[in-house]
């Protein structure tokens, strides 16, 4: 098979996890209404997720790296298929935080696998092949919610996890057939590099995971993309609720849950692209912006109307999902492309932390206060520091492991008298 038909078994992998993340929402109420437990005590459930999606990536991704991505996320469809349908059946909070978490572990396998793919075919247009693989994650869910809005109204939430989780499973266990690292001297990868009329990063050593984590141009990526993941996934995490506060209908949170997949989608593959032409940090300091800005206006021109709200939503995701795009791409234009999967798995956990924000954070504001008015303000100016932080990213330089030694000064023998 050729380098482009295991990246279509990457989409297609990825896709069949997005519900977990983005379908999330549809659930909230249903299993609050069933339970009566709390919106924070079941957005915990979100964020443990989010946590092991991200913070056991780091440890898939060198193992991946060794061994190839074809057992691990074949284990994934496993994990993914018996986490999410179980929750339809969990009658505590403790068995739906286990259960979600691990769906979480299984997404981080599959996740992981598939951007291994992306990031060791395509050298030559990694942010392309980048958010072409998140895309698949971050639009994947679009063919499950109407389906899913439908099982959970005409029979109930626990039959929606069940019959997805089944059909997530099978096919992400069949994709993992055809996920392998190449050679690095098969003829589709060998001696291929990016072009662009902006100088992009290039010629990067290989950095290993304990060497990247020396370097301060980790750190820098680390917290911009910790920054710019609370505003979206908080709007991921706390769409039905948001919406039941600003007097939107179900048919129209239904609308938005299904465009925004599209925004998300599309912004990743769009995104991905630009940045292989203008560059990763320009391409990151206009996105940021946007995304400070469309964040300020979810609640002034969302409440009561529901296009508002719908299109305001869906511009929050167009500008958000791009950090999955970008962030392997130059995670291999600093660190080179050997350890591609380790080393972006460490820069990804960022979205574990950014987690607590947008999820049970988010939640215990809201509950505190009333109002949404200091979440998404907030997160509106952490993105516009992200876009901040990005302006200082294009002066640095790409990190080295060894620093040249100055040339011998010969020694001046004295001379006697």
């Amino acid at each position: 098979m050729n380098r482009w038909g295991r990246l279509i078994a990457a989409v297609i992998a990825m896709t069949m996890i997005a519900n977990l993340q983005y379908a999330w929402t549809l659930f909230v109420r249903p299993i609050m209404g069933a339970t009566g437990w709390k919106l924070s005590q079941v957005q915990l459930g979100f964020t443990l997720f989010i946590i092991f999606e991200t913070w056991m990536m780091p440890l898939s991704g060198w193992f991946m790296d060794k061994f190839g991505p074809r057992l691990f996320t074949t284990v994934a469809g496993v994990l993914c298929g018996v986490g999410w349908a179980g929750m339809g059946r969990a009658t505590t909070l403790m068995q739906l935080y286990v259960l979600y978490s691990i769906a979480g572990f299984g997404a981080a396998l599959v996740y992981c696998g598939a951007t291994t793919v992306g990031l060791k075919w395509f050298p030559d247009k990694l942010g392309f092949a980048s958010g072409l693989i998140a895309a698949g994650f971050g639009s994947g869910a679009l063919m499950f919610v109407p389906i899913m809005a439908y099982v959970i109204r005409v029979q109930n939430y626990r039959a929606a996890f069940l019959y997805t989780g089944i059909a997530e499973g099978l096919v992400v266990f069949c994709a993992a057939q055809f996920l392998i690292n190449p050679d690095p001297n098969d003829p589709q990868i060998a001696g291929k590099k990016g072009k662009s009329r902006f100088k992009l990063r290039s010629g990067a050593e290989q950095f290993t995971s304990l060497e990247m984590l020396r370097t301060p141009q980790f750190y820098v990526l680390y917290a911009i993309m910790l920054l710019m993941g609370v505003g979206g996934l908080m709007a991921t995490a706390q769409a039905a609720s948001v919406a039941e506060t600003l007097g939107i209908g179900r048919a129209a949170l239904t609308a938005a849950v299904t465009i925004n997949l599209l925004a998300n989608g599309g912004g990743r593959i769009f995104w991905g692209w630009v940045s292989d032409h203008i560059g990763r940090e320009r391409t990151m300091i206009i996105a940021f912006m946007l995304q400070g800005f469309v964040l300020l206006s979810v609640l002034r021109v969302g409440r009561g109307s529901p296009i508002g709200f719908i299109v305001c939503l869906a511009l929050v995701f167009f500008t958000y999902g791009e950090i999955y795009a970008i962030f392997p791409a130059s995670s291999a234009d600093f660190f080179g492309g050997r350890n591609a999967s380790s080393n972006y798995s460490l820069i990804y956990s960022s979205k574990g932390v950014a987690s607590i924000l947008a999820g049970w954070l988010a939640a215990r504001m809201f509950e505190t206060t009333g109002t949404w008015t200091v979440v998404f303000y907030g997160s509106s100016a952490l993105a516009f520091l992200a876009a901040l932080i990005a302006c200082g990213l294009i002066a640095m330089p790409v990190p080295t492991k060894h620093r040249q030694e100055s040339p011998a000064v010969p020694a001046i023998k004295s001379v006697e008298p």
